[in-house]
């Protein structure tokens, strides 16, 4: 029986059986297995044959990953939003590579990617899915491209294909401290209450991915899925926004009930209707700041400025104006939200904020 056959019969197992505190123990042991399958179906092993890639360089401040079912406007919205032309026609599947285009926000250059339209089972590999998802865990953030006059189930497929190859959307990860160790058994600990996973399933879990000495410090309640992609190490927590296309084809209610839909922007690429709200959620969602940076004497350089990640500090920032500054570093001078009186002397630890001025002072 091969991989695709075992999944479906676990899946068909799941399905039937019904969800209560009975089998609570059985559903575990059976996503645990699934889970496993499913890792096992996208990395065949070194034997299997690659096939060809998307091999797309990384470029910019951030990557947006376009994702969607063909013919929901992906390649239509990177015509509009970047100087890259790519081909959009009324039928499906014209886009068969990946198009890399560049929006510019904010001083940021914002790498855009126009995939191939996924099918349903693009998990399994159906439609070029393997490269498309792969692909997309390399993305900072996910825009999920709707067609807003089909039915809301494409939305939920969508999700299910990107949760089945690891990819979890709009989550953090779980807060458990997970380690592997090479002797003294299984040791498990919880600091607060669990309501779905018990001790007996987490070493049964374990055991079945034959790991057998581990430590495992539990500090939230959460569920054998969470638990599943703990032990597995290798799922992708990723921001998402849903992206709703062709909404001058409904009408001004339905636009108002998605609209009212958390992380969802509503638009229409053929008649450029909220696509400057869009490149905003965009730049919202990626969590970036722009800092600027001065010399001792001199004003503030305003007009360049330095991209970089919410929940930097000024490590980051001299790493990001040369690799060696940080060594060099004596203390720095923080103009902004971030400092408590303008200026205030800092230490590499210091967390900036948006449009703070930072002044480096090296060592002499």
């Amino acid at each position: 029986m091969g991989i695709l056959e075992k999944i479906a019969d676990i899946e068909k197992e799941i399905s039937k059986t019904q969800k209560n505190k009975a089998t609570e123990y059985h559903l575990g042991l059976l996503k645990a297995k699934l889970a496993k399958y499913r890792v096992q179906l996208l990395d065949p092993g070194k034997s299997a044959v690659k096939g060809e890639g998307f091999d797309v360089m990384k470029s910019g401040d951030a990557r947006v990953a376009l994702i969607g079912f063909p013919s929901v406007g992906k390649s239509t919205l990177l015509n509009k939003l970047t100087n890259t032309h790519s081909e959009a026609c009324a039928y499906e599947f014209t886009t068969l590579t990946c198009i890399p285009g560049k929006i510019e926000y904010n001083g940021a250059n914002i790498q855009l990617l126009d995939l191939p339209g996924i099918i349903e089972g693009a998990a399994q590999g159906k439609g070029r899915g393997r490269q498309v998802i792969a692909v997309a865990r390399t993305a900072d953030l996910i825009m999920i491209m709707l067609d807003a006059t089909k039915s809301a189930t494409q939305k939920e497929l969508l999700e299910a294909e990107l949760e089945a190859v690891g990819i979890r959307l709009n989550t953090q990860r779980p807060n458990v401290y997970f380690k592997i160790k090479t002797g003294g058994g299984i040791s498990f600990n919880a600091t607060c209450k669990l309501t779905t996973l018990t001790e007996k399933m987490v070493y049964h879990i374990l055991h079945d991915y034959k790991i057998f000495n581990a430590e495992v410090l539990i500090r939230e309640d959460i569920t054998v899925d969470e638990f599943i992609d703990v032990v597995l190490g290798n799922r992708k927590y990723i921001q998402a926004i849903y992206c709703y296309n062709k909404i001058d084809s409904i009408t001004i209610e339905q636009i108002d009930e998605l609209a009212r839909t958390p992380k969802t922007v509503v638009m229409s690429c053929e008649m450029d209707l909220n696509m400057d709200y869009l490149v905003e959620t965009i730049w919202k969602n990626l969590n970036l700041l722009r800092v600027y940076t001065k010399k001792r004497g001199e004003y503030p350089d305003f007009e360049g400025g330095l991209i970089i990640r919410a929940g930097s500090t000024i490590e980051h920032v001299c790493h990001a104006i040369h690799r060696s500054l940080a060594a060099e570093f004596k203390y720095a001078l923080v103009w902004g939200r971030s400092a408590k009186h303008n200026p205030q002397r800092v230490g590499l630890s210091h967390l900036v904020d948006n449009e703070d001025v930072i002044q480096v002072v090296k060592r002499r």
